[in-house]
């Protein structure tokens, strides 16, 4: 046991270095591509190419941001804030936010002037060379950092590189542009500015609306639920995992908790071993720390209780504001029955749980109850 939690504190120090490197390398990266572009923009004239820098810039932020939640993340809690410090980092994504969407909108405004007002580019083979070759540079970052992101399970790296990947596809249009203004002597230039300008602008109100959905809490979305479950139910003796919860405490600092059921015949040490390696299982393959495991007893040489157990479920799920019946044990000597109900948002929970409890109640009288309401608080 002592290998395996040092085992996740080894991981965890090796995903934060590989996080801080990666987003380092986009970093320098895109400072570099800013300052070519910028240069390129200023000679040639070029609104497209200016914006294209500026776009750039708010990568290089974003970046700087990634840096940021990993290394609060990875900072030791103390008495005030036991959880750590990561989620200090969606307010500066909201500052960085607020800083992109406040780029997109002037930028729009100078692309449109220069709809109104035309000034002549001069863009000149260097100039159309140093855009191609960016393009290449953020295809090839684009990759490398999307690969690092998987790697590691860090959604703000994937994310990143996806990005990157996008932004090769404006600046192909920068280049695209430019072409045609050498080959026919067309100006596009200034419309490109304002296609580049509202992608800006997408992406600012967009990480606006992340950052506040991550500051209120989110739903999980039932991809990462279920591969949860697939992982914890492929270790030996557990017969299903339900009520997953995720709590996230900044980016890529994810903790959970779940309810897991086994056979009534394990001993408590047996009990600990797999959950142990259901821990780390977990952590190695998403990130997620498991900080809560709860056990539900399953019958498994009851053949009345396993006949309880399906007409229960049958009279619960013929309401069809009851989604899921888990966590069910009866003790047919001690006369008690006991299960979880999943409840849908859509009915009043204090009303749908004295129906049930009226219900099987009247199928079977001599048994005491206990119905525990459960939130769908996951796909």
């Amino acid at each position: 046991m002592k290998e395996q939690t040092a085992d996740i504190a080894v991981l965890t120090a090796n995903r934060e270095k590989t996080i801080v490197k990666t987003s380092i390398i986009g970093i320098a990266t895109n400072v570099l591509l800013v300052a070519f572009k910028a240069f390129v923009g200023l000679v040639s004239n070029s609104i497209a190419v200016i914006l294209d820098a500026v776009n750039n810039l708010s990568d290089a932020l974003s970046s700087v941001v990634t840096i940021i939640g990993a290394k609060l993340g990875a900072k030791q809690p103390d008495r005030k804030h036991p959880l750590g410090y990561g989620r200090i980092e969606y307010l500066s994504s909201s500052i960085v936010a607020a800083l992109v969407l406040y780029a997109g909108i002037t930028s729009l405004v100078e692309s449109v002037k220069k709809i109104i007002h035309p000034e002549t580019a001069e863009y000149s083979t260097v100039s159309i060379v140093i855009i191609a070759v960016a393009v290449v540079v953020k295809v090839i970052l684009g990759m490398y950092v999307r690969k690092q992101g998987v790697k590691v399970n860090s959604g703000a790296l994937t994310a990143s590189g996806a990005d990157a990947l996008f932004d090769a596809i404006l600046s192909s249009s920068v280049l695209a542009s430019a072409i045609v203004f050498l080959l026919w002597g067309v100006s596009l230039e200034a419309y490109v500015g304002v296609v580049i300008a509202a992608f800006i602008i997408k992406a600012g109100v967009e990480m606006m609306l992340e950052t506040l959905n991550d500051i209120i809490g989110k739903r999980e979305d039932a991809e990462t639920v279920q591969e949860l479950k697939e992982i914890i139910c492929a270790e030996d003796d557990v017969l299903g995992a339900y009520d997953v919860t995720i709590f996230n405490y900044g980016p890529s600092k994810n903790y959970g908790s779940v309810h897991i059921e086994l056979p009534d015949h394990l001993r408590v040490d047996d009990v600990d071993r797999i959950t142990r390696r259901v821990q780390v299982d977990v952590f190695r393959k998403t990130g997620v720390i498991l900080t809560g495991i709860g056990v539900y007893s399953f019958n498994t040489s009851d053949d009345e209780a396993a006949q309880m157990r399906n007409a229960v479920q049958k009279a619960v799920l013929s309401h069809d504001w009851a989604l899921q019946v888990h966590g069910f044990y009866a003790d047919t000597e001690k006369k008690t029955l006991r299960f979880d109900a999943v409840l849908s948002f859509d009915v009043d929970r204090k009303d749908a749980i004295a129906t049930l409890y009226g219900e099987i109640a009247a199928l079977y009288p001599d048994y005491e109850l206990l119905i525990v309401p459960d939130v769908d608080v996951a796909d």
